[in-house]
């Protein structure tokens, strides 16, 4: 059995004193692949490192988080533009829209949004989107920009049935984590109605870990708790649920 984490920060200050025996665990659970979100240039350094230290189970995205979407945005955007330029990446993410901590900059996050969605294109990546209290907002820019090069993962969804089925038409994958563990979470009350082709598992570590570890860091190796739910959800093995999504996970990121 392999498991796939699409979403995990592992170069977060978080594991700074324990990175690599974390990142071990997992794997020794079967969490062989990880794949790590952008946030802003200042991280880049620590996620090179990252992938050099492991070399087989880490893939890189790059972009810039909505939420660092600020004054210096443009300069911010050269940085994604030039790396993406300089060397192979899975996807470009993640990227979106995040009204919960500022709304005041929502008129530059579509712009940022925007213009990362075009890069993607044209390097033929998919995108990894964060959405926060912004589905309306995000629906609306991959409805201006829907083609048939445009795909990715819906990170972290947290939305109703009706919003998964819209993402879903967008070519989007939903990128399931520990939320649906959650007794108020509700996406565990209509998830099943999903086909499985189109869910991929994430921890989005440090953040949102999964019962019974809520409200501690979380980390990769946590997602087993996240694969047992959905097992229970969808009634299959946790062995099937991982063989089918990290199929999944590879038809996104082609690796």
């Amino acid at each position: 059995m392999i498991i796939t984490d699409t979403h995990t920060h592992l170069y977060s200050e978080a594991f700074d004193e324990d990175r690599s025996e974390m990142i071990q665990r997992a794997i020794d659970a079967k969490v062989e692949r990880f794949f790590i979100p952008a946030i802003d240039s200042e991280y880049t350094e620590a996620m090179l490192q990252l992938e050099k230290d492991f070399p087989n189970h880490v893939f890189l995205m790059m972009g810039l988080h909505p939420t660092h979407v600020k004054a210096n945005y443009k300069e911010e955007l050269a940085h994604v533009e030039e790396m993406l330029a300089k060397r192979n990446f899975c996807a470009v993410g993640e990227i979106g829209i995040d009204l919960y901590w500022d709304k005041t900059t929502l008129e530059i996050q579509i712009e940022a949004f925007k213009h990362q969605i075009n890069l993607a294109k044209k390097h033929k990546l998919p995108i990894v989107i964060h959405c926060r209290e912004a589905f309306d907002e995000i629906f609306q820019v991959l409805e201006q920009e829907k083609s048939d090069d445009l795909f990715g993962i819906f990170h972290c969804f947290t939305g109703n049935l009706e919003q998964a089925h819209k993402a879903i038409s967008f070519n989007m994958k939903l990128g399931i984590g520990g939320v649906v563990t959650f007794k108020n979470g509700k996406i565990d009350q209509f998830i099943n109605q999903i086909d499985l082709k189109h869910i991929v598992l994430e921890t989005d570590s440090p953040y949102l870990a999964p019962k019974p570890y809520r409200g501690k860091r979380n980390e990769s190796m946590y997602i087993e708790k996240v694969l047992e739910k959905i097992s229970e959800l969808y009634g299959i093995s946790a062995n099937e649920v991982a063989k089918i999504t990290t199929q999944n996970s590879k038809e996104v990121f082609g690796i």
